[in-house]
């Protein structure tokens, strides 16, 4: 995020805190990114505003709603669309992205999209739910049904995969560059050029120590998570298993 959008976003952000506190009320944002999420809990934390909470409508959601509170937390204007379809057809969550925004609703306004088998799971602010389930009819050429979801049993979405490597030590260049591929001159080049992001906010400090629970996201290369340290290898090597996002 550049510093000058950043500014803006603590400013909504002061707004919000003013008016939620002015009218006793919570005030909910649109769908936040990770990154989006992260920077608004770094700044409300440091305004010490501590009554918030994120929800973007199932506990591994990515997208969410930030929602700050007055008092008692109450529920989140999400809502899940079941949309169903034939098997045989494949659709693609830009299948489902490109026919949402055809409608002209704001991207902010859309959560996660769940993308399986014949069916797919898609998260909305509440006020577009009834305007979405009465426009759409097909997702591309593909015939959708719509339904209310009751998010049980989501379909996957993207895919995961877990794999092992060794590294001499847990400095972010070194995780870098095992789960990239790449050198460790390169991996270096690719953090001081900020295409590296440690639970969500940008990190060009190359000696950063990473420990387990850590999500890195490499521009180009993907989303990380160090999912566990598994111990030293007789070279005192550190094994370490992570798990990527595809």
């Amino acid at each position: 995020m550049f510093t000058s959008d950043l500014k803006l976003f603590n400013s909504k952000l002061d707004d919000a805190v003013y008016l939620c506190e002015k009218r006793h009320s919570p005030y909910f944002f649109s769908f936040l990114t990770e990154e989006e999420q992260a920077y608004a809990e770094q700044h409300l934390n440091s305004v010490h505003f501590t009554n918030y909470s994120f929800f973007g409508g199932s506990d591994t959601s990515e997208r969410r709603v930030l929602g700050l509170f007055y008092d008692e937390q109450t529920d989140f204007p999400v809502d899940a669309i079941l949309f169903t379809f034939r098997k045989t057809d494949k659709l693609t969550h830009r299948d489902f992205l490109g026919s949402l925004m055809s409608l002209g609703i704001e991207r902010e306004t859309v959560g996660d999209i769940l993308v399986g088998d014949g069916r797919a799971v898609v998260f909305v602010k509440s006020e577009i739910k009834e305007y979405i389930m009465s426009q759409i009819s097909k997702v591309g050429k593909v015939g959708v049904t719509l339904s209310d979801a009751d998010g049980s049993a989501l379909p996957q979405g993207r895919g995961v995969e877990e794999k092992e490597y060794t590294v001499s030590s847990m400095r972010l260049d070194n995780i870098v560059s095992a789960v990239s591929g790449l050198s460790r001159e390169k991996a270096k080049n690719l953090i001081l050029s900020g295409s590296v992001s440690v639970n969500h906010l940008p990190c060009q400090k190359i000696s950063r120590n990473t420990e387990q629970g850590d999500k890195l996201t490499i521009r180009g290369k993907g989303k990380f998570e160090i999912s566990g340290v598994l111990g030293e290898t007789k070279k005192h090597r550190i094994r370490i298993s992570i798990i990527h996002y595809r």
